[in-house]
């Protein structure tokens, strides 16, 4: 028998302790591992809520939320806070820690426990798991996204050539950027070796992101002091355990681009970047090509799956094979005004039609 929970946890080293001894013995991204939950783990939880689910006396789930108050009911955001600029930090392949063999069974557990006291906000999981939420309670689609990937693992078995499993128009835009851009020298890839060159990389980065995000009139993601503390702050706590990879990605003396990416179990997940598009002829696209030769660098290495995470860019899904999808989503039981409401307005926009 399943038995769940909910406390105000006040001791986040024991708990990352438990956390991680659960992490041992299941499934999980990197997003639901304690490098990343517990990365400043007081201020993006300021009203902690923590579900635990236990089975012949074993943890075999465990949930952190932040709790918002509202009326009638309030809110648990699963993974995050429910506030900006928090959740601008965007989290994915999210959900309870959960024991992967009775998934499901525990999930739905922990959902209905929880979802009896509030309304829940789940960010960025999976397919399968909103198929199991919808078992216990009902739900209200905000955002359907796909993750783009590539499957390391499958190209090496197919002779390890990225390139011939492009569409022909992807490879020559590839090919002639590469080419373009290697006249400053040969194209490398460099692995920031210690926490200080990843860090001094990381500001690197944020000028490139900036730059280019500025150029389009948008703030960029580090225009919010709390992104790039917050990614300082996790590069101290995940570069000792090879999780975090800082790419430079250079043309001889000349950097490309900068990749920021998380590697955990086998797959790497293209978080963020910074590419150099000032001044470059037209047919030189950084992007594809600090991508392309950052997929070669991890072909060579013990990776299976290169994510470039929730998104529907055009230069994601060129350089793909495939895709997972992750839903956002509020959830909670049918009676719920917010999510009676939440159905209501979502019945109405699939039946309105543009005139």
């Amino acid at each position: 028998m399943i038995t769940v929970t909910l406390t105000r946890p006040t001791d986040f080293e024991a708990l990352g302790e438990r956390w991680r001894a659960l992490e041992a013995r299941t499934e999980v991204s990197f997003f639901q591992s304690w490098t990343w939950m517990g990365c400043l783990v007081t201020e993006r939880f300021p009203d902690p809520v923590l579900l635990e689910a236990t089975e012949a006396g074993q943890t075999v789930g465990l949930a952190l939320c932040n709790h918002r108050p509202g009326f009638p009911r309030g809110r648990l955001a699963f993974g995050e806070t429910g506030m900006a600029p928090f959740d601008d930090l965007f989290i994915e392949h999210n959900g309870p820690l959960v024991l992967a063999e009775r998934r499901a069974a525990i999930l739905q557990a922990m959902i209905a426990a929880a979802a009896s006291r509030y309304d829940l906000i789940l960010s960025g999981i999976s397919g399968a798991d909103r198929t199991a939420l919808e078992a216990v309670c009902r739900i209200v689609p905000h955002r359907h996204l796909p993750a783009p990937l590539v499957d390391l693992a499958s190209m090496r078995r197919d002779g390890g050539d990225y390139l011939a499993r492009r569409a022909a128009n992807t490879r020559q835009q590839i090919r002639r950027s590469d080419r373009v851009l290697s006249a400053a020298g040969d194209i490398a890839v460099t692995r920031a070796a210690t926490e200080a060159e990843a860090s001094a990389w990381l500001e690197d980065m944020a000028v490139l992101h900036q730059a280019t995000w500025i150029a389009r009139g948008r703030p960029g993601c580090f225009a919010q002091p709390f992104f790039g503390r917050f990614h300082h702050a996790l590069i101290q706590r995940g570069m000792a355990r090879a999780e975090i990879d800082l790419l430079r990605v250079s043309a001889g003396p000349h950097t490309i681009g900068v990749l920021y990416n998380f590697r955990h179990r086998g797959r790497v997940l293209a978080y963020q970047s910074g590419f150099d598009y000032a001044g470059g002829p037209r047919s030189a696209k950084p992007g594809m090509t600090s991508h392309h030769h950052a997929i070669r660098y991890y072909m060579t290495q013990a990776v299976d799956i290169y994510d470039f995470l929730a998104g529907d860019d055009r230069y994601k899904r060129s350089l793909a094979d495939r895709d997972e999808g992750l839903h956002w989503l509020l959830a909670g039981p049918a009676w719920s005004p917010r999510v009676a409401a939440g159905r209501a307005r979502a019945w109405v926009r699939r039946r309105v039609r543009p005139v």
